[in-house]
């Protein structure tokens, strides 16, 4: 850092190739991701690891909403890398793509396993925008993505209680 410190020059060329490393995705590449992620959890694997096993009983409930939020925590995850890199722009991206790719996942109801967790879309929408929140964002920038959350009642009456 000291280096970085004397140099201006190299900050900005430190600058341009983390942009050039996280930079590269947008908003509907991210919603396509969480979909698609989302959508793709397989019925089968549910049965397979839910009811009785051998090292006792686990419910289906339970082990859906377990496999969404496995599914869902890589995006997490790059959203709050993006925080603590400050880069919020970047994490604001994350947010909104995540958010969308709720919202579609939540409209299509096309998984089987979407049955199982009806409730998780809205949960992971406050989830997602609590932890987004944590980096102290704009107020332009909470508007923006509050804006997008308006799509969803359940979570924006949470969030704005």
């Amino acid at each position: 850092m000291a280096m970085l410190a004397n140099e201006p020059a190299l900050v900005k060329k430190a600058y341009d190739i983390a942009m050039e490393l996280v930079g590269d995705a947008n908003e509907d590449e991210i919603s396509d991701d969480v979909y698609s992620e989302l959508n793709s959890l397989d019925i089968d694997e549910l049965y397979s690891s839910s009811g009785r096993t051998r090292h006792g009983y686990v419910d289906p409930t339970d082990r859906a909403w377990e496999m969404f939020g496995e599914a869902l925590y890589p995006f997490i995850t790059e959203m709050t890398l993006n925080q603590q890199r400050s880069l919020p722009s970047v994490a604001k991206m994350h947010c909104i793509g995540i958010i969308k790719g709720l919202l579609r996942y939540k409209e299509s109801n096309s998984s089987e396993v979407s049955d199982w967790v009806p409730d998780a879309p809205d949960e992971s929408i406050i989830t997602v925008v609590e932890e987004w929140k944590k980096s102290n964002p704009s107020d332009d920038d909470i508007a923006e993505v509050m804006n997008i959350v308006e799509d969803s009642s359940y979570a924006k009456w949470h969030l704005c209680k």
